[in-house]
């Protein structure tokens, strides 16, 4: 299995047993989470591109490859979600620079190279 997926295996792990253990609490999260996201201002692959560049400043492997993923099935191409993660760069600098290698692992499973 690839990291990416083991990453998403892990995301949807958790989830459950938070649901199981906490429900209130994970309620609550997903419920915001819907909220935030039902907004009708911004399209789904903007708000998933944002979700991009946030989860590259927040160095979240876990997030990188959710949102990558997203953004992919969202209609995002390649080099959207590419500039996505150099928007978080231009934010967080060094660290945020480094987190575009996860990003690629990620949009290199959502989304096969074209020939390069």
């Amino acid at each position: 299995m690839s990291n990416v997926h083991t990453k998403l295996d892990q995301v949807t792990a958790l989830t459950r047993r938070l649901r199981r253990d906490y429900p209130d609490e994970t309620r609550a999260f997903l419920s915001f989470l819907q909220t935030a996201e039902a907004g009708k201002a911004l399209n789904l692959r903007f708000k998933e591109l944002i979700n991009v560049a946030l989860a590259v400043a927040a160095q979240c492997e876990w997030c990188i490859a959710f949102h990558v993923e997203q953004a992919v099935r969202a209609g995002a191409s390649r080099d959207e979600v590419v500039e996505a993660g150099f928007m978080a760069v231009i934010m967080h600098g060094g660290p945020a620079y480094m987190f575009q290698t996860p990003l690629f692992e990620a949009l290199d499973e959502s989304l096969p190279e074209q020939d390069v």
